[in-house]
């Protein structure tokens, strides 16, 4: 081989490694601009807040163990946050994103730059504005790749792609959020589901926007489905085609197949599918799974299409998948409860020797109205949600901010580890004064290092519900599910302590319990909330503050300089 061959075979060697290695560099810094956009869906036309325009918003793309930095700027009519849903921040919960948790909202005209710290992530999460109910439109999906030089422990897919549940509601949604706090009642449902930001064939005005999938014959793709809706559950399933969970909350789980899944708001999956059918176009389908008695919910079907190469548009409509119905809690949950983890791929393990016992009931409540005033909550009161029988109350001061400068007045310590009253908390008849829970800003201080058990008891106060719990700051393991009240003498006997699930929102039955463990090893101020954004309106939430450990990479970071301010 003469010089010339040489020289031109090492050129071409090199720049396909540079191109190589470009293609997976990780973009740094990302631009969000919050501002108004017109978007029109189910024949009408509507401004919505978005992320530079877009809805869903853009797609945040890393790699493991990576840091970056998102400059927010607020050029809408309203306050605004954004959450970083499910990544940890190790030591940094400053732009966690919460509203008067770990920050003051970025006002109209500011801007907020927000350093987010990747640890031990790999997979799909999201991010989502985390200020009265803005998510609706403020929304996307981070993907999480493996380190440069790793690989899944998976078949490569094909290709990947975000599929991401959302809710549409043809009125301003900060009308519909500022009504039913208003009026003590329920919120109004929304008019559709939606894929990628579309309702799909089975509505008006829809059918020519409906995402397609296109895909083809035989090759295997990865579907990175995160779960914005406000406050449905779904299940979701491809016709004639198996899905195949390998990835939840952005933690590895062994490979589960289904015909369909079940995801609540606030969860991610990651989920592969083999185009292994006969050549044609089959429905993606997703509607609500719900329990409430007497509680109404958008019962429509969202629908996508998975379009073969090469297979002609069909003459007749392509089949629906079979769906659980919309109250099968056995289908809901025979899903949930059969999640296995990958303690291999985990960095801790499930933490044995419990040193903080937690339980704590979340219940749906009510107020009395007040004087003078027409309420629409059961027989004229408001309704309310609880934990431990405290709703909680938000503070017009971040929390974040008053402990790390030691502002008085803000929170009061001492959120009960047990509830105040023992009773039968699923029972199908409760005494009324069990109704009305206390207001409060009660936090829960940790000590750092603590083994944490959590055990989320539901209760039938008003009506029994699903629960989807998501913590800041943290995964953890869920240990354990069941039915009926939680008995602790026999239950943790049937936990499982080999390879749970390790996530960062856990699906509580609907009159029943899930008990989680994780070590408080992650300083800071973190939210823990129901992800029903109903729920959350009404106070199903508490601050867990894990106090500083002895080393320096044990201690809280300090603030940024431009932390926004109240």
């Amino acid at each position: 081989m003469s010089f010339y061959n040489e020289l031109f075979l090492q050129i071409l060697l090199i720049s396909s490694l540079i191109a190589l290695s470009s293609q997976f560099q990780t973009r740094r810094h990302y631009n969000f601009v919050v501002k108004e956009a017109r978007y029109t869906r189910l024949c009408s036309t509507k401004s919505i807040l978005t992320v530079n325009g877009k809805f869903p918003g853009p797609t945040i793309r890393v790699h493991n163990g990576d840091t970056i930095y998102v400059n927010v700027y607020n050029k809408g009519k309203h306050n605004i946050t954004i959450h970083w849903h499910g990544v940890k921040q190790p030591r940094n919960p400053w732009p966690d994103g919460p509203e008067y948790i770990t920050q003051c909202p970025i006002q109209p005209g500011k801007k907020f730059r927000q350093k987010v710290i990747f640890s031990e992530e790999e997979g799909t999460l999201w991010w989502h504005a985390h200020s009265d109910w803005t998510r609706a439109t403020v929304h996307g999906a981070i993907i999480i790749y493996p380190k440069i030089n790793s690989t899944y422990p998976f078949i490569k897919p094909y290709k990947e792609i975000p599929i991401i549940f959302g809710e549409w509601w043809k009125s301003d949604v900060n009308e519909v959020f500022t009504e039913f706090l208003q009026s003590g009642g329920a919120p109004n449902i929304s008019d559709a589901i939606t894929i990628n930001g579309q309702p799909g064939d089975l509505y008006p005005c829809s059918k020519s926007e409906s995402f397609k999938l296109k895909v083809d014959p035989g090759r295997t793709y990865l579907l990175r489905v995160v779960n914005a809706a406000m406050n449905l559950i779904l299940f979701m399933s491809i016709s004639k085609h198996k899905l195949t969970v390998v990835s939840v909350d952005a933690m590895y789980t062994k490979p589960m197949t289904r015909d369909y899944i079940c995801i609540s708001p606030g969860n991610t999956m990651d989920v592969l599918f083999h185009a292994n059918q006969e050549p044609n176009h089959y429905y993606m389908a997703a509607r609500a799974y719900s329990t409430g008695v007497g509680v109404e919910f958008d019962n429509t079907t969202t629908t996508a299409i998975v379009q073969y190469k090469g297979s002609s548009t069909p003459l007749s409509t392509p089949s629906l998948p079979n769906l659980p119905d919309y109250n099968d809690t056995t289908a809901a949950f025979d899903f949930i409860t059969s999640i296995r983890g990958k303690p291999d791929n985990y960095s801790h393990g499930v933490p044995k020797k419990i040193n903080t016992h937690m339980l704590t009931t979340v219940s749906i409540n009510t107020f009395p109205c007040p004087n003078n005033q027409s309420c629409e909550g059961p027989n004229g009161t408001i309704l309310a949600a609880s934990m431990n029988n405290i709703s909680f109350q938000t503070p017009n001061f971040d929390i974040l901010e008053a402990y790390y400068y030691h502002i008085n007045g803000v929170f009061k310590k001492g959120f009960p580890n047990f509830p105040p009253y023992i009773f039968n908390f699923t029972a199908d008849s409760l005494p009324l004064t069990l109704l009305t829970p206390k207001r409060g800003t009660k936090v829960k201080v940790l000590k750092y290092g603590s083994n944490v058990e959590l055990v989320f008891q539901d209760t039938n106060l008003i009506a029994g519900l699903d629960h989807p719990m998501h913590l800041h700051g943290y995964s953890f393991h869920v240990v354990g599910y069941g039915f009926g009240n939680f008995n602790k003498s026999k239950d943790p006997m049937n936990y499982n302590l080999v390879d749970p699930p390790l996530v960062n929102t856990v699906t509580v039955p609907k009159n029943g319990w899930a008990a989680i463990r994780f070590v408080a090893t992650n300083p800071g101020v973190w939210f823990l909330h129901c992800h029903l954004e109903r729920h959350l309106s009404w106070g199903m939430e508490t601050v867990f503050i894990v106090k500083n450990g002895k080393a320096i990479n044990e201690t809280l970071l300090p603030p940024p300089p431009d932390m926004p301010p109240c």
